[in-house]
């Protein structure tokens, strides 16, 4: 970890709107998730924009749900959302996508961001981010996959 983040870059060969397009709609997270916690989103499909909330269904062992806000926001660019569960009792980790145009395609960095985490301390310890920076990674090439197929 770099302080309280863990961040992975890639280019992916695709235009920094259609990465865009895949972040900002929250139905199609669970096609890219890394990590495979994330089940599917409740709610309609609509383009996720500054302050918008939407519900994750997820599964880590047992079934939980999480309650996602649009914090960061600037179409094409940067996507940010902060992430709790138990009606806002635990959680407040963000994961920002950042997306630069590069030649060959778009340099897009994800990161995850206890900054402002109830459960920081004891989610930096361990095994967590180095297993967090293996899914950024998978999910990453998932979103390749998704871009250019």
């Amino acid at each position: 970890m770099d302080g309280d983040t863990v961040s992975v870059e890639k280019v992916i060969p695709a235009a920094p709107e259609d990465i865009f397009a895949l972040l900002s709609d929250a139905q199609q997270h669970s096609q890219f998730d890394g990590s495979g916690t994330v089940v599917g989103s409740k709610g309609n499909s609509e383009p996720l924009t500054l302050g918008s909330k939407f519900g994750m269904s997820m599964k880590m062992g047992i079934p939980y749900s999480t309650v996602n806000t649009v914090i960061e926001f600037e179409s094409n660019r940067r996507i940010a959302w902060q992430t709790t569960g138990l009606a806002g009792l635990i959680g407040g980790r963000i994961w920002r996508y950042e997306l630069e145009p590069v030649d060959g395609g778009t340099l897009v960095r994800e990161t995850w961001d206890l900054s402002e985490d109830k459960q920081r301390f004891f989610l930096k310890r361990g095994k967590l981010p180095a297993m967090t920076k293996r899914n950024i990674t998978r999910t990453l090439d998932r979103i390749a996959e998704a871009v250019t197929a």
